[in-house]
């Protein structure tokens, strides 16, 4: 099936038309990069164009812009115009052609040359990919951990806080905050990450102090 945009690329039906026609396609013609896949990138605004309405032209302008300006003039083909497949800037639909002078019934003699060196450039994107190192998710957390009563010898509370290890918990800076009647709060910094570590699991740990700890509390959680 030959393209036929019918008017304004850049239009919503403009991109509905493209992106229906590169649903099952990689490219504009054949099946490795070429002019044609050219003057229709430069055509189009890829930041204007919604992903989440138009996919398989994002998809597209998205593979096409990884090749680089140098490697696009490059490309096998000579550059066709605009009106070739139905574009037309001002919205209007070019004059048809007959579609039957597009069909090509014997096929290209570099189809099975071509679709090896498609799949040999997606195995590689696909091992540059994979050693791209991952995102580690972590939290920024502060704690609130209040003593029995103003008796409780609070740096010596902060030490027992301080000796939890844990792998992917790492500590920060503490002050104390008055409460009442004398009574301080211990209150702590900590980063964590949040696969490794377990909010509650710590708590729970630092509760275990029971001679110097009444009660563990977050004051503020926040992703980092």
């Amino acid at each position: 099936m030959a393209l036929n945009i019918g008017g304004d690329v850049q239009s919503a039906a403009g991109l509905a038309k493209l992106n229906t026609y590169l649903s099952s396609r990689s490219y504009i013609e054949g099946y490795t990069a070429s002019q044609s896949d050219v003057v229709l990138f430069e055509a189009l605004d890829a930041k204007k164009v919604d992903a989440d309405k138009y996919p398989h032209v994002k998809r597209w302008l998205n593979h096409i812009t990884s090749y680089g300006t140098e490697e696009r003039k490059k490309f096998a083909g000579v550059k066709r115009a605009l009106s070739e497949f139905g574009v037309s800037a001002n919205g209007a639909a070019p004059e048809s052609k007959d579609d039957d002078d597009d069909i090509d019934l014997f096929g290209s003699e570099d189809d099975e040359e071509a679709e090896k060196a498609r799949e040999e450039r997606v195995k590689q994107y696909q091992e540059k990919k994979s050693k791209k190192p991952a995102l580690i998710a972590k939290s920024s957390i502060i704690l609130d951990v209040k003593p029995w009563d103003d008796e409780t010898n609070m740096a010596e509370m902060e030490e027992k806080v301080r000796s939890v290890q844990m792998d992917g918990l790492v500590w920060g800076v503490s002050k104390l905050v008055p409460l009442a009647y004398g009574i301080k709060k211990l209150q702590i910094v900590c980063v964590v990450e949040d696969d490794k570590v377990g909010v509650d699991d710590l708590a729970e740990t630092i509760q275990g102090f029971e001679d110097y700890v009444q009660s563990v509390d977050i004051a503020a959680f926040q992703k980092i």
